[in-house]
């Protein structure tokens, strides 16, 4: 059976703060991201995907790579599949959402708003009779704040207001995430994809410079679609081809009720290794290049690798 990263404790990299997917060591100038292969679904675990944390660690440093010179970002290190070293940022407290497409299900969804009457998103009107997937005159930047509770869809004009961001970093981290979606639907579109929306994260550094941070377009904070049947699909009425997670979460309220029941019973086998096969093959097709799995146990090879960041041996 393959083994999972389900949690890691080092703490010879000291104090650990755990968020779903990731473990995050924290240092005085700089963050130690571990990302584990916990899938989280309902506000709870729900399983344990082989490769996923490998799959989304890599697929970020990959696009890391293909945008350092439209924005900088935190990345000091990969010292291992599963690890970024991430440079200390103080964080833009908001979430910058780029939409290409009118779509989504969730209340924030820029169609669920659209479906309702919105029609005024920021800085674009949309006209009324658009259906549903069909692409936007232009993205739109559709930012949410980043809040202890749950986040807020606001205003750019609201967030200034309330303090959340000055305007002139607003519109910093607008026209930057912006050409970032640029970049990225012209490289995914080479791939045979289309990125239908995304969010970004942001700090800025000791002298005020934006620089991006977390993860980027990540299968987990972004939507794909498969380009060569958008059209055919959408105008029979269908729904595009999508990276599906959703099979997963479908099964788990068929078979419990995720919200309330204190054990949740064990995802199948069966679909815990589609769920993997599919992380990777989105990671093949945006990358262009072959997954390689590590074949040494996971924790041991990762120790070794952050030895060297043991604020103690850095002192020795």
């Amino acid at each position: 059976m393959t083994e999972v990263l389900k949690e890691t404790n080092f703490s010879f990299l000291g104090p650990k703060k755990t968020g779903k997917v990731r473990d995050i060591y924290e240092q005085p100038d700089r963050l130690i991201l571990v990302t584990t292969d916990r899938h989280s679904s309902f506000d709870r675990i729900i399983a344990h995907i082989p490769h996923k944390g490998q799959v989304l660690n890599q697929i970020s440093a990959w696009w890391f790579e293909k945008t350092k010179d439209i924005v900088p970002n935190h990345v000091l290190a990969i010292p291992d599949p599963n690890v970024t070293i991430g440079k200390k940022m103080k964080m833009v407290p908001i979430e910058g959402v780029v939409r290409g497409y009118l779509t989504g299900v969730t209340d924030t969804a820029i169609w669920t708003r659209y479906s309702k009457g919105q029609r005024n998103f920021g800085d674009i009107v949309l006209p009324d009779g658009m259906k549903k997937n069909q692409k936007l005159p232009r993205p739109i930047f559709d930012p949410t704040t980043k809040e202890e509770k749950h986040d807020r869809t606001l205003t750019p004009e609201e967030m200034v207001a309330e303090g959340f961001i000055t305007k002139t970093l607003f519109e910093d981290v607008q026209k930057t995430a912006f050409a970032l979606f640029a970049r990225g639907q012209e490289i995914a579109a080479q791939r045979g994809l289309i990125l239908v929306d995304t969010k970004y994260e942001f700090g800025t550094g000791e002298d005020g410079t934006l620089v991006l941070i977390d993860e980027i377009h990540t299968p987990d904070s972004s939507r794909y679609w498969q380009l060569e049947s958008y059209e055919a699909r959408t105008a029979a009425g269908q729904e595009p081809e999508y990276f599906d997670k959703e099979f997963l979460r479908l099964w788990f309220k068929e078979h419990s009720d995720p919200y309330k029941d204190a054990v949740l019973p064990p995802a199948p086998p069966e679909l815990v290794e589609e769920m993997s096969r599919r992380y990777i093959q989105m990671y093949e097709q945006i990358t262009g290049e072959k997954f390689i799995a590590g074949e040494e146990p996971i924790v041991p090879r990762m120790e070794q690798s952050l030895r060297q960041y043991a604020p103690s041996h850095e002192t020795a």
